[in-house]
């Protein structure tokens, strides 16, 4: 996966900020979304994710995957993220 063109990612002390250029908008990342993030960015997809989550917090353990999964549908729905090969999307 990767940003979508017109995506930036800007860290924040623990939180990050997505900027999508193209409609002046903005969301913040708490910690552990930027964690998951950066491991879907460092090609290691949805169950790599869930492996980094895990080993930083233990205890998502019963969540994780389901955590991924959402943080990367609700990213999809904003479209701020592509997949990696796929054409660049239009912006909405």
């Amino acid at each position: 996966m990767s940003l979508r063109p017109g995506v930036t990612l800007t860290p924040i002390d623990e939180v990050a900020v997505l900027l999508d250029e193209h409609t002046g908008r903005y969301r913040q990342l708490n910690a552990t979304a930027v964690l998951v993030l950066r491991s879907l960015l460092a090609g290691r997809g949805p169950d790599g994710a869930v492996r980094d989550l895990v080993r930083a917090h233990p205890a998502a353990t019963t969540t994780a995957e389901a955590d991924v999964a959402e943080l990367v549908a609700c990213l999809r729905a904003a479209n701020l993220i592509v997949d990696a090969g796929a054409g660049p999307e239009r912006p909405r």
